[in-house]
């Protein structure tokens, strides 16, 4: 403009090299750089112009793409080195990221300070791509390992317990943890009896096994149990592992009752079942309860092991299953887990201390749920019961005869505790014969499991 209007000294451009022309979108010379998404054709010449005078020009380097090349193929062969010897640190995205990280610095350091074009984002690409590529091989390889794990064991052990191996394989290791847990036994009562019908078909009795331990133990995990082991004819289950349940005295007893309520519907269907001319078979099963800490984990040997539980109140309910059949009752409770699940009917039998073990304990029916408990039926036996024990542990003979008397006909027509109020009369009967001494504290000891 100001040489169209003359008002440029005429010294003003001499020795320039000028560049004349327009900035105006609508006539078209725009041109896109790395720089900025529009700039005027003109400018575009004054930088290449400038260049050349200053001859301070951008290099793109003979050797660059072979540089560019080596590096990929170098840092590629790390990368595969470290995925085939299975390197935790540093794990192969981890040289990717980094290795590509070091390319686009050298690149823009050798931009910056020697003005040389070397290209850091086909290698980038390419290691970073492998790197991925690596992720992506490592999670199906895991999916598929979780899936075998999966159907390895989905039969053996408890849903929980499949989908913890699953997402931490690490645990299958030998050790375990201090938990406060409740244990569970259960064991079919006469079962040499019932093989003997048996002998010849030892198919059938498979079959009766499987028909008994299927709904027993769906029971057990609907409440969130875990199957421990099957011992022929026994269900051993714990609660509180591997997940934490913090009722687990009450899911326990939950479950104890269902499955006596499952082997009703059992034995119903076995009775539908059975020929004209042979009696039915009838299945009664005892279960033992009992709430105390152990230690919980993998047991075993370095070759083989399982996810068990172990000590004292392992052993105990273990023992309580068995003396269910002494008190004539289908489900035996220790007072650990009455006391921490205080809501079910449950009557006091005896001071119990069972084989193999020096200290007593309180032992109770659990004879149903919370709404039992509330039923004036059940309160009268309860406290018919406890004036039993009351006179009984006090040495008073007569009276505890008497309330023998009572609380079987109290229980006689909703429970049928005649073995149980049996036992007491003939242990009074002794007593009075042989008088147990000043020092007794009601205790008694079991001489068989």
């Amino acid at each position: 403009m100001d040489v169209l209007s003359h008002s440029l000294p005429d010294d003003a451009l001499k020795d320039a090299i000028v560049i004349i022309g327009t900035g105006a979108e609508g006539l078209h010379d725009l041109r896109l750089t790395p720089l900025d998404q529009w700039v005027p054709g003109m400018e575009t010449h004054a930088q290449f112009t400038e260049q050349i005078l200053s001859r301070d020009f951008l290099d793109r380097p003979d050797w660059g793409r072979d540089t560019e090349f080596g590096v990929t193929v170098a840092i590629g062969l790390l990368l595969l080195l470290a995925v085939g010897l299975g390197w935790t640190w540093p794990p192969p995205w981890v040289i990717a990221i980094v290795a590509s990280g070091g390319l686009g610095l050298f690149a823009w350091f050798a931009f910056a300070e020697h003005h040389l074009l070397l290209d850091p984002v086909l290698p980038a690409a390419t290691l970073l791509g492998a790197a991925a590529l690596d992720r992506f091989l490592l999670v199906l390889e895991l999916r598929r390992e979780r899936s075998a794990v999966r159907s390895a064991f989905g039969h053996y052990l408890a849903p929980a317990i499949v989908e913890l191996l699953a997402e931490n394989p690490d645990r299958l290791t030998l050790g375990g943890e201090r938990r406060n847990m409740t244990f569970l036994f259960c064991d079919i009562r006469g079962f040499t009896a019932i093989s003997e019908r048996f002998g010849q078909n030892p198919e059938g009795l498979t079959q009766l096994i499987n028909r008994f331990l299927t709904p027993m133990t769906n029971e057990i995990l609907n409440r969130g149990g875990t199957i421990d082991k099957y011992m022929g004819d026994c269900i051993m289950a714990f609660w509180n592992a591997p997940l934490d349940d913090a009722a687990h005295a009450a899911h326990a007893c939950q479950s104890a009752l269902a499955m006596q309520e499952a082997l009703q519907a059992l034995n119903g269907r076995l009775a539908d079942a059975a020929a004209e001319n042979e009696a039915p078979i009838t299945i009664k099963a005892g279960v033992g309860l009992n709430t105390g800490n152990c230690i919980v984990g993998n047991m075993g040997s370095e070759q083989r092991f399982d996810y068990s539980v172990l000590g004292d109140a392992v052993n105990l309910a273990s023992r309580l299953e068995g003396q269910s059949k002494t008190y004539g009752v289908d489900i035996l409770i220790g007072e650990d887990t009455r006391d921490a699940a205080p809501e079910f009917a449950t009557l006091e039998l005896d001071m119990l201390a069972v084989k193999g073990r020096a200290a007593a304990v309180h032992v109770y029916a659990l004879l149903g749920d919370s709404s039992l408990r509330e039923g004036k039926a059940f309160t009268n036996l309860e406290q018919a019961q406890a004036d039993l024990l009351t006179s009984y542990r006090a040495q008073q003979w007569d009276t505890a005869r008497q309330y023998a008397k009572r609380c079987r006909d109290l229980s006689r027509a909703e429970w049928n505790l005649d073995t149980l109020y049996d036992l007491y009369e003939e242990r009074i009967t002794a007593y009075e014969l042989t008088p147990p001494g000043a020092g007794w504290t009601g205790v008694y000891v079991a001489e068989t499991k």
